[in-house]
């Protein structure tokens, strides 16, 4: 931890501390998977690199955050296709709907792609795909991405002997 900054170790040992750790990990998850442009890995990885016993906790709870992010976004698409469509009668779609709606849910899997994959969710809700279809890939796409990031963090910034 040396070679960290000496204020990103005093945010990290705030992020980690017992009444804000998981907690905190599961606000920013949910927040940074809505089209919020906030990223959660340093507070997963801040949590982790002050309290090693917790890597398995953080990694499913902001896991969870951030799913139930994802799956907010598929609502907020649903309701502007329907208010849409409401008002206008019919749809538009262009061809990176189609190309997506030939993949369907599976396209959730992609959920976990800086910038792209926020919007990912909102689109998928907005083409009216299957709910829990949709919630169990982006599951499985944000899951890899937090285990392989803090994973690899925890590689890059070894713990000091």
């Amino acid at each position: 931890m040396e070679n960290l900054p000496s204020w990103l170790i005093a945010l990290m040992a705030w992020l980690a501390l017992p009444q804000f750790g998981l907690s905190t990990v599961f606000v920013i998850s949910i927040i940074s998977a809505t089209l919020l442009p906030l990223g959660s890995e340093p507070a997963v990885f801040g949590l982790i690199k002050l309290n090693p016993d917790l890597f398995w906790p953080a990694i499913l709870v902001a896991t969870a955050g951030n799913t139930i992010g994802g799956a907010i976004d598929w609502w907020v698409g649903y309701g502007a296709h329907s208010a849409i469509d409401k008002y206008k009668g019919r749809s538009i779609h262009l061809k990176a709907l189609q190309w997506l709606e030939k993949l369907g849910p599976k396209a959730c899997l992609l959920s976990w792609l800086p910038g792209v994959g926020d919007p990912l969710c909102a689109v998928a809700g907005w083409l009216r795909f299957p709910f829990w279809p949709c919630v169990g890939y982006m599951l499985i796409g944000k899951f890899l991405r937090y285990l392989v990031m803090t994973t690899a963090l925890l590689w890059i910034f070894p713990a000091s002997q």
